[in-house]
């Protein structure tokens, strides 16, 4: 093959590991996952599934070694509630979770589909079966939100995606509650032109913490006139000043190939909602939505990341 580029996400051969036909009740599909690990090592998928109306509800699923062998609560674990939350009325999508170790909760951050469109909704758990909501946290539109684990410089500090028509950006917003957002900045720009990432940008999985910086896996959305696709980049953030981006990937690490990526209920996408750190500290297990159908896994590493941005950055 003359076509060669670096390849920095491998897919798992057993893709895809999560399909609806795995299910104890009956739905459409599962996909967009948030992803942790647990004190015993159980890797802890918090699965979109979207039931046979149409409307969305998390289900989680668990698995000793992360791979195979999946344990999938048989009810959902988390339904919409529109009677206390009325921002739930169509259901609650695209959850990512982070262990906040101040707390000693499990944020999970979550889009809820009003009337209005998606809004950004928080709730707090420790133990995946009783949830604390917090509620709508930011306005719609808006959505792709995740919490940093730890405070700056006192204050709680949110990655999302508010759609300012026709372009949308990643933002960053700051609290000293977890309820009250404000000091809104600009985070990263959706390019504008050809680019694969123009017009249209969100953040994918939570930030990976390391040495160099925030590191960021995020979507960029290439509107052909074919239709969308969904593909993945990198970029790294400032630690202590997350505002300020370091080094932005000109091309991006990861496509929409297999056909179970690129056929499906929304053809040619791969979304990761969530992602676990393996022992070593650099493998990332990154388990991503594949054409809003189904949940696939794939492997990289921290470092050939960090390396590559050092190369191929803007």
């Amino acid at each position: 093959m003359n076509n060669q580029h670096a390849q920095l996400i491998h897919r798992n051969k057993l893709n895809p590991i999560l399909t609806a036909d795995n299910w104890p009740y009956p739905i459409n599909s599962v996909f967009n996952a948030g992803a942790t690990l647990l004190p015993d090592g159980t890797t802890l998928l918090l699965c979109r599934v979207e039931d046979r109306r149409g409307l969305s509800h998390f289900c989680a699923a668990r698995s000793a070694n992360g791979f195979d062998g999946w344990v999938i609560d048989p009810q959902p674990t988390l339904l919409p509630d529109p009677v206390n939350h009325p921002e739930e009325l169509w259901g609650i999508e695209d959850p990512r979770i982070t262990f906040v170790k101040e707390l000693k909760k499990y944020a999970v951050v979550y889009t809820a589909y009003t009337r209005d469109g998606p809004g950004v909704s928080l709730a707090l758990t420790e133990d995946f079966i009783n949830f604390e909501r917090y509620g709508i946290i930011m306005s719609p539109e808006d959505k792709d939100a995740a919490l940093l684990p730890n405070r700056i410089d006192g204050k709680w500090v949110l990655i999302h995606r508010p759609i300012s028509a026709p372009r949308a950006h990643m933002w960053i917003s700051y609290s000293p509650d977890l309820i009250h957002w404000g000091n809104h900045k600009l985070m990263m720009n959706a390019r504008k032109g050809a680019w694969w990432d123009a017009n249209k940008i969100g953040l994918s999985p939570p930030p990976i913490e390391t040495p160099d910086g925030w590191l960021v896996i995020y979507h960029g959305v290439k509107q052909p006139c074919g239709g969308c696709i969904y593909r993945l980049g990198i970029a790294l953030f400032d630690l202590n000043n997350p505002e300020i981006c370091l080094k932005r990937g000109d091309e991006w690490i990861f496509a929409p190939e297999e056909p179970y990526e690129q056929h499906g209920d929304v053809g040619n996408v791969v979304f990761p909602c969530g992602y676990t750190i393996g022992a070593d500290g650099d493998t990332v297990n990154i388990y991503y939505g594949a054409a809003d159908t189904s949940i696939a896994l794939a492997t990289s590493s921290i470092k050939e990341m960090l390396n590559w941005l050092t190369q191929h950055s803007s």
